[in-house]
């Protein structure tokens, strides 16, 4: 089981920057693929970014491309989201996700929601135009 906790949301002007964290719990961190989520009021949750379990691969939604950037540390337990040249249409609850695979390949994710196991709650990013 993986416990996973976002922090780093909040309201911030159009053109600026935030960024979100991911902290999770358990000594398996480094085995999973990492996902980045988003869910705006009255949409469908969306594909932002993977990352592979040994950071080396990773994967943007179309939208967020050139602005956003995702990491992670495992010696920390972290996963992270760099979101520059924010949009009001980036406004959403935000969410990262673990899968647990299985994969064979340290490079491997996925950008399918349904192959995420764990979530966090999610943390409100709302930009102001």
């Amino acid at each position: 089981q993986v416990q996973l906790v976002e922090s780093g949301g909040g309201l911030v002007q159009a053109g600026g920057s935030l960024r979100l964290s991911c902290a999770a719990s358990g000594r398996t961190f480094s085995s999973y693929p990492m996902g980045w989520f988003r869910q705006a009021p009255g949409k469908e949750r969306e594909f932002v970014a993977a990352i592979s379990r040994s950071g080396t691969n990773t994967y943007y939604g179309d939208p967020v491309k050139g602005r956003f950037t995702i990491s992670r540390d495992n010696a920390k337990n972290t996963v992270y989201l760099q979101m520059n040249t924010l949009k009001p249409e980036d406004t959403a609850v935000y969410s990262c996700a673990a899968d647990r695979g299985p994969y064979y390949t340290s490079g491997a994710y996925s950008i399918r929601e349904i192959d995420y196991d764990y979530w966090g709650q999610g943390t409100q990013v709302t930009v102001s135009s």
